[in-house]
């Protein structure tokens, strides 16, 4: 069978522009741009980075249940991700994906000045999407970390402001 190195080239691109516009998504707070690269079925799986970073974070099934528990928990902090070593495997209409992102996290409006609480990630991706037209989409994002810097905890007390605000609104 013959590989047609343009379409294979084209999805290849396309499976990047994916984790690309998840990102964007994260770090600019659009709900739309991070919905645009999940499926409606997808799996978000931060547990394994989770548990080295002492982060209590619960797998996520579906594209509204992720974007209601990533985008609370990211979008208020300054964030920048940062994508690299792709490796993707194209079979068809699905795809594998790994590849390292540089996550770097400031607490809401403190940036990077001398002695803000921040986090450093690098975290591995372990990923699988599936063709969506001529988009693709994750389908599966598992995440693991390779290392850390800085305080992970930040991440931490902001969900646990975010679970007492919420908590609070119910009980009054």
């Amino acid at each position: 069978m013959e590989t047609d190195l343009a379409q294979l080239a084209h999805d290849r691109f396309e499976i990047a522009d994916a984790l690309h516009r998840y990102a964007f998504g994260l770090d600019h707070g659009d709900a739309d741009s991070l919905a645009s690269a999940l499926t409606e079925d997808c799996r978000f799986d931060f547990r394994p980075a989770g548990r080295k970073l002492e982060i209590d974070f619960p797998l996520l099934t579906g594209r509204d249940v992720i974007l209601n528990g990533v985008l609370p928990l990211i979008g208020p902090l300054d964030t920048s991700h940062s994508v690299s070593n792709l490796q993707i495997e194209v079979g068809g209409d699905t795809a594998t994906l790994y590849a390292y992102v540089l996550s770097q996290h400031f607490m809401p409006r403190e940036g990077s000045h001398r002695g803000s609480e921040y986090a450093l990630l690098m975290n591995r991706y372990d990923c699988d999407l599936m063709r969506d037209g001529d988009k693709w989409r994750f389908k599966r994002i598992t995440i693991d970390n390779a290392w850390a810097l800085g305080n992970p905890e930040i991440l931490n007390a902001l969900a646990s402001q975010l679970f007492l605000r919420t908590k609070s609104k119910k009980i009054g």
